[in-house]
């Protein structure tokens, strides 16, 4: 096991003094433009090509970004001094490297399709893992097949994912990106929200003959969660009369069977997952469910295969070569040294619009800390704050803030070379590749002012029209979006999100911040329940609740 308290403060390493004078002798002024220039081999040094297991390919590029040989080698020293190796490998020996809660930190094991011995607390997952996807698969197959039957004997044609959190926003991205997997006919719903509309108009219109709810809670007591489901049970009920049919049209992906039970869930609809799937990596658990019922367990499968390849990628090859450690020694470059606080994630396919709101989640509950495993503050910055919606429409909106406002944000773009939908001879796709292309080299060469006045612009003019450029891209080409290549998508962002928790010597995987507020909500909630006044909070909060429920009676 590992001692957190060894690992020092990033900023007392031996090489993040030496990257601070790199930073303060060429960094801050680096050229990238001049530096293709200067190094012919740039573009070979800072590409890397992922092969999937099937076969497929995905191009990172990296070579527009801030960095050159000397900064680089100097970055993966930092990374070998922070202990990121140490870390990996305890990660995947399924040590309790998030420590506050005395977990393993094991997503990996549920993408094991190699059925290879991964041990938690002493434990092999591989058998207990592959037999709930078998689960899923033989659950998945009755529903898409029609062969099983509402209470009025009619085949499921809408399921409705009751969740929150990693329990919504993983399975709302996936099913999202993979449309193009769809049965026809099967569609899937997603109610994450407390506020009464989210369930309202996800309701509005379906069946309950044909509906099938799955309830997303690990301990089946979340509340917003567990206030949905009850709401969807009674809207069933309305029409279903009969308790007893809830077992037809309700399935739970959760590890307490008991409050299953209570709900009237049949605990054969069940789907476990264990204490060491935190909510932002569990889309490939059980919370999985909806994808596979959406897509096909094949799929699915296809998926987690796909994260798979990554994962060996990650644990396997040296660190100048690991695609997913070099894009987060980029990221730790731009916040820690240049300054950046923002991180743009921007997917040029429509298919992946809910994306960056899944590595929202990912990024920033992971590494949104300000202090070390040894229970230190920092007395550095942390996690980025990222964000991001589908190009070409993101062009017409925060992109003048990207090329020609004050701040720098380095940026991600995404695109397959391959449409599924390759509409008027592919033109819609050849338009979408141009701007990809057009966006990354704007923002690299930018237009200086004898450009500008090149092109006729004079006076007070000029300046508002020159680009400074300079301004660092990282470029992922897949071939297409299909299953396996979102998963491995995922899991780069994954591994890339641990390298970066793990140089900044924070514990990637607890999220107490999320607590707080939970807890005064709580409180608060009951107070709401009659005409009394309040007066136990801060001004502020009493004026604003007594103001609610004003309004509200």
């Amino acid at each position: 096991m590992l001692n957190y308290a060894d690992f020092e403060l990033t900023t007392q390493l031996p090489s993040y003094a030496k990257l601070q004078a790199l930073y303060d002798s060429k960094g801050k002024s680096f050229d990238v433009s001049e530096a293709f220039k200067a190094d012919s081999e740039r573009y070979q040094k800072l590409s890397k090509t992922f092969t999937n297991y099937d076969g497929s390919e995905i191009l990172f590029d990296f070579s527009k970004n801030l960095v050159d040989d000397s900064i680089m080698k100097e970055l993966y020293l930092l990374a070998r001094e922070a202990g990121v190796e140490k870390l990996r490998d305890a990660m995947f020996a399924g040590d309790h490297i998030n420590y506050t809660e005395d977990r393993a930190v094991f997503h990996v094991a549920l993408r094991n399709r190699a059925l290879k011995e991964m041990k938690a607390d002493g434990i092999n997952t591989a058998p207990e893992v592959d037999s709930v996807l078998q689960h899923m698969k033989e659950f998945s197959e009755e529903i898409r097949s029609g062969s099983w039957k509402g209470y009025t004997g009619k085949a499921i044609t809408d399921i409705v994912n009751i969740g929150i959190g990693g329990s919504d926003l993983g399975p709302v991205m996936v099913t999202e990106a993979l449309k193009h997997y769809a049965q026809p006919g099967l569609f899937v719903h997603f109610v994450s929200n407390i506020d009464g509309t989210h369930l309202a108009e996800t309701l509005r219109g379906l069946n309950p003959e044909t509906t099938l709810f799955l309830v997303a809670s690990k301990t089946f007591t979340t509340a917003e969660t567990t206030t949905n489901a009850n709401s969807a049970k009674s809207w069933f009920l309305e029409s279903a009369k009969d308790s007893a049919h809830i077992a037809k049209h309700f399935a739970a992906l959760s590890t307490n069977a008991d409050e299953v039970a209570k709900f009237g869930i049949d605990t054969k609809n069940m789907f476990p997952f264990d204490n060491w799937v935190g909510g932002r990596y569990s889309v490939w658990s059980a919370i999985g469910l909806s994808v596979a019922l959406y897509i096909g367990f094949d799929n699915f499968e296809a998926f987690l295969k796909g994260a798979e390849a990554v994962d060996n990628h990650f644990l396997s090859t040296p660190l100048e070569e690991n695609i997913p450690v070099l894009g987060a020694l980029l990221s730790v470059w731009y916040n820690n040294f240049h300054g950046a606080q923002t991180h743009l994630v921007a997917p040029f396919d429509q298919y992946l619009h809910r994306f960056a709101a899944y590595l929202q989640q990912l990024s920033m509950e992971s590494n949104g800390k300000s202090v070390t495993r040894g229970d230190k503050f920092t007395n550095y910055q942390t996690g980025t704050i990222l964000f991001g919606e589908p190009c070409t429409n993101a062009q017409h909106s925060f992109f003048q803030l990207v090329h020609q406002g004050t701040k720098l944000i380095p940026a991600d773009f995404i695109l397959a070379a391959q449409s599924h939908n390759p509409i008027q001879n592919n033109l819609h796709q050849k338009m979408l590749a141009s701007n990809f292309f057009a966006q990354a080299e704007a923002l690299m060469v930018g237009k200086n002012e004898d450009q500008v006045k090149s092109e006729g612009a004079t006076g007070g003019l000029v300046p508002h029209k020159v680009f400074s450029g300079n301004r660092p891209t990282t470029s992922i080409l897949a071939q297409k979006i299909t299953p396996s290549t979102l998963g491995a998508l995922i899991a780069y962002y994954e591994h890339l999100t641990f390298v970066e928790g793990a140089i900044w010597n924070i514990n990637s995987f607890d999220q107490w911040g999320v607590e707080l507020g939970k807890v005064l909500a709580k409180a608060i909630v009951s107070q709401l329940n009659d005409n009394a006044q309040v007066g136990n909070h801060d001004p502020s909060t009493n004026a604003l609740i007594n103001q609610f429920k004003k309004w509200s009676l």
